[in-house]
């Protein structure tokens, strides 16, 4: 049946091309954005996957950010702890020059105080970004370096990075050492030999001139070991302080393991430590007190070579802080390739990520371009169907003529 008022293959033509004209649409807005799934309307699901995979992708770039901060931080205390370990080694060199009775103590010590004000000036440039690693200003600093997704749940991890005290604070002598075997002058420092298998040599803690106080620490080194005590709180409210470090130190003495060595701890005398050798080879032993204050390198400030007591001493202990400075350069060094190492895999992981949004939203421009071709020439063509069906009626005239 013909109709004037009813065309249905004018509203067929004319529906293939509303379809065609939003195919269309759809494949002009692929192209001129470059996205397959621009918008929520286009694929809710995978536009919101895509949006929280974005939002992470940023935040790994702020951590990239964050790593690399760190590691410039690192790189500046390790490259400073260095050099402090270098100067420390020049200072034992003239230490050891010391030994030699025949020389100019005096114009030595010159030279371990001009080293010493060196390591000051290395120690406290030792700065990226007005952050300190070397000068005891911080204990632990944390570094930014992942995050990490369970669901809708996330979480920050950080890398620890443990700062290295190789300052030279205020030193505070406390002549503590006063009685034992080659005491400096001063008493803060002692140095003496134990001769091998008959020798002997006499330690004393003595506090009755200046008390300890808590974080006051003596450290002996024998025969290249060396044991350190620190007075805590609890010792210092104790009746006899000096007694406390003194059995202190000596246990920290007989965990070194050195064969030969004796300790007897006189509990008659106060803070007295005799030593005896029943060994094969000659221990020199070095003292050094330091105070609560002084910083990692404080005991760097007693170091006397003017004298052969102070000369002993001072070769002892520069032994102890020249290994200070060399751990505080290998910690550095190993926290450093952890985070360079945590930077690269975090580029990486920000390159994977992008590779799989763009596998989710980007449009295929290959396949956009000859759907656009193929619905161009549909487009035309529906168009002149539609022109055609609506000529249809125009044949019912002949029947009225």
């Amino acid at each position: 049946m013909s109709s004037i008022i009813t065309n249905n293959s004018a509203m067929i033509a004319l529906q293939t091309m509303r379809t065609i004209s939003s195919n269309l649409s759809d494949t002009t807005s692929q192209i001129s954005t470059g996205k397959r799934v621009a918008t929520a309307k286009d694929n809710a699901a995978v536009w919101a996957i895509s949006k929280v995979m974005e939002a992470d992708v940023q935040g790994f770039q702020g951590i990239s950010d964050s790593l690399a901060l760190g590691s410039s931080t690192i790189a500046v205390a390790r490259q400073a702890s260095e050099t402090v370990t270098s100067l420390l080694t020049q200072m034992k060199g003239k230490i050891v020059s010391a030994q030699e009775g025949n020389v100019d103590r005096t114009k030595i010590q010159a030279d371990i105080v001009t080293l010493r004000s060196q390591i000051s000036s290395v120690v406290g440039a030792a700065q990226f970004n007005g952050l300190n690693l070397l000068d005891g200003s911080q204990t632990t600093v944390n570094i930014l370096s992942s995050l990490d997704r369970s669901g809708a749940s996330v979480t920050a991890s950080s890398i620890a990075v443990t700062a290295q005290d190789l300052s030279i604070g205020a030193y505070a002598g406390k002549s503590v050492l006063t009685g034992s075997d080659g005491a400096s002058t001063d008493a803060d420092t002692a140095g003496f030999t134990i001769d091998k298998s008959t020798g002997t040599g006499t330690v004393v803690i003595d506090d009755s001139t200046d008390a300890f106080a808590a974080g006051d620490s003596v450290s002996i080194s024998i025969g290249g070991k060396t044991a350190t005590y620190t007075a805590t709180a609890d010792d210092v409210a104790a009746t006899a302080p000096s007694d406390l470090v003194a059995v202190g130190l000596k246990k920290a003495i007989e965990s070194l393991g050195i064969t030969g060595l004796a300790i007897d701890y006189d509990s008659g005398t106060a803070g007295t430590l005799a030593f005896s050798n029943t060994g094969s080879v000659d221990l020199n032993v070095a003292l050094q007190f330091k105070n609560a204050g002084a910083g990692g390198l404080g005991a760097l400030a007693s170091i006397d070579v003017s004298t052969s007591p102070g000369a002993t001493a001072a070769l002892g202990n520069i032994e102890t802080m020249m290994q200070t400075a060399i751990n505080a350069s290998a910690a550095f060094g190993s926290v450093q390739t952890r985070v360079d190492t945590q930077k690269t895999f975090v580029n990486n992981l920000t390159d994977s990520m992008k590779a799989g949004i763009g596998s989710l939203v980007d449009a295929n421009m290959e396949e956009a371009s000859a759907r656009l071709q193929a619905l161009q020439v549909q487009q035309q063509l529906s168009t002149q169907a539609l022109s055609i069906a609506n000529q249809q009626p125009q044949a019912l005239l002949t029947l009225f003529r």
